[in-house]
């Protein structure tokens, strides 16, 4: 190998360790209309007055830790949810308190609570399903509140319009990995005090095994669907497209250069690591010439 092979592969290895030491960490650069997704577990949003019923009078949720919207947070403070068949501990309580309060729980726990829950967006409670919510002061049975969570995406209004849609709209969102999946009427919903995420519930995360760090892409109506290569979306202008690399050494940035879904190398050719990691975050695949 000649020196100046070495040197650009000790650079990249050495720029990279310096990122890591040096600078927050990055999120992958992804392809357009690309979307974060969050799996939020069984949860609790309690009103003012339900939080004093259930743990004293004057007392108010305490901070555990903060979500990833504005000024949300997951409360030290843990409820039991009960039903007609059974009971689940420990469903963590979100805070600040609200107007009215909800539990938002997969069609699992529905299930094992014994409860009919409807499939709604969060705030519409009205005929939704009977619960009894268990505090360390008291319980408390509400004729209405629990539901199964629609799907949807936070944004603020500049997301909405580099995405072309508005609030209230319905969009279909494929998620690539292990075992592709779409994820159909997901609710777009906009303000300037959220933070671009989409939120599905632990159901939906498990039938497409969704993990931490996970991303959609967005098809707008109209729009033609992204395809998939090696279990990764790639944006369909780049979708079967290949490139013959002749150089002995692919690095990272030749791998964001190059505008083709799979990537072909000589035989010999050195590939770094972060170069592959590159590929995988981009939908590219990466293969030797025989």
């Amino acid at each position: 190998m000649n020196q100046q092979l070495i040197e650009k592969i000790v650079g990249e290895v050495l720029g990279q360790l310096t990122k890591v030491n040096s600078e927050p960490k990055q999120q992958p650069v992804l392809p357009a209309n690309t979307i974060p997704i969050a799996v939020s577990a069984r949860h609790v949003h309690l009103s003012q007055e339900h939080v004093e019923i259930l743990f004293g009078k004057g007392y108010e949720l305490t901070k555990k830790s903060d979500l990833s919207q504005p000024n949300q947070f997951a409360a030290n403070e843990t409820v039991v949810i009960a039903g007609p068949r059974g009971s689940i501990e420990r469903v963590r309580v979100l805070g600040p308190a609200r107007s009215l309060t909800q539990a938002e729980v997969s069609w699992t726990d529905a299930m094992k609570l014994g409860i009919k829950a409807p499939l709604r967006e969060s705030g519409n409670i009205a005929g939704s399903g009977a619960f009894t919510l268990i505090g360390t002061k008291a319980s408390l049975y509400l004729e209405e509140g629990l539901i199964i969570a629609q799907a949807h995406i936070h944004m603020q209004p500049q997301d909405a319009t580099n995405l072309g849609v508005q609030d209230g709209d319905y969009v279909t969102v494929e998620a690539a990995g292990i075992r592709p999946i779409a994820y159909r009427n997901v609710k777009i919903r906009v303000s300037e005090r959220y933070r671009l995420e989409m939120h599905i519930d632990t159901d939906e995360a498990n039938a497409g095994l969704i993990t931490q760090g996970a991303t959609g892409y967005v098809v707008r109506p109209g729009e033609v669907s992204q395809k998939v290569v090696e279990g990764h979306s790639t944006p369909e202008s780049i979708v079967n497209k290949q490139y013959s690399f002749t150089k002995k050494l692919l690095s990272n940035d030749d791998v964001r250069d190059i505008e083709a879904s799979e990537i072909i190398v000589e035989k010999g050719t050195i590939i770094t690591a972060l170069a592959r990691d590159t590929a995988r975050d981009l939908g590219k695949s990466i293969s030797v010439r025989k």
